[in-house]
């Protein structure tokens, strides 16, 4: 099967090179690499100018990841896609190891795995519909099959990735775990981009009662609001 790597970048141009470098170091390697350019006003196409005899590079007008995850999907042609960020370093087995997974299930209609935000590890489990309901612990950078695909909501600002897998899981589909730390989540000192952690303890604060939360506790919360309303949760 064929397969496609689409990555979603804004405002990325520190951590494109060793995202894109981990992509060509993989002992699968990817028919075709997609990056959709989401608007950013860094250094992004410089940092993409040595790879353009290797990339597919779209630039876009800022619409938000989930319209430029779409977009670099409708310009795809894999079996299998992965929507691999732009600040993720994976494995050099990580695409062989998750292909593995999707071939020893095929069942299974996208794999996924543990990875480091950081210092930070978020370990993953074997897929249950019901656990997904009550809290996320798929990563978007997972592989999925193309047929299996229904786009990204493009009116989420958060939780993405979460509302995806319980469409699809909705539909009838679930995924496959495999049990390694695949990847890591870089961290930048000046993080301007799509990806953004805070401790939890910051999302359990009274902030109702202080009269004023952050503006990523606000979009936090009304993403959540909005998929919990979607999937009746």
């Amino acid at each position: 099967m064929s397969l496609s790597v689409i990555i979603p970048t804004y405002q990325h141009a520190s951590s494109l090179p060793r995202c894109l470098d981990s992509i060509f170091a993989q002992t699968r390697k990817p028919e075709e690499v997609i990056v959709v350019d989401d608007g950013s006003t860094d250094d992004t196409a410089a940092a993409l100018d040595p790879y353009l005899d290797r990339i597919v590079y779209i630039r876009q007008e800022n619409m938000g990841a989930p319209v430029a995850r779409n977009r670099g999907f409708d310009e795809s042609t894999g079996d299998l896609v992965i929507f691999w960020d732009a600040d993720v370093v994976g494995r050099p087995d990580m695409l062989e190891r998750l292909e593995s997974a999707l071939t020893a299930h095929s069942e299974a209609s996208w794999a996924y795995s543990s990875f480091r935000w950081g210092r930070k590890l978020f370990r993953g489990k074997t897929f249950d519909a019901d656990d997904l309901r009550a809290q996320n612990f798929v990563h978007t950078t997972a592989l999925i099959r193309r047929d299996a695909f229904p786009g990204f909501d493009p009116s989420l600002k958060r939780f993405q990735d979460w509302d995806l897998w319980l469409t699809m899981s909705g539909q009838g589909t679930h995924g496959v775990f495999v049990d390694e730390v695949l990847f890591e989540v870089l961290i930048e000192k000046h993080r301007q981009g799509y990806s953004q952690w805070l401790p939890s303890i910051a999302y359990k604060l009274p902030w109702n009662t202080l009269g004023w939360a952050p503006k990523v506790i606000r979009s936090h919360d009304e993403a959540m609001r909005i998929v919990r309303k979607k999937h009746q949760l």
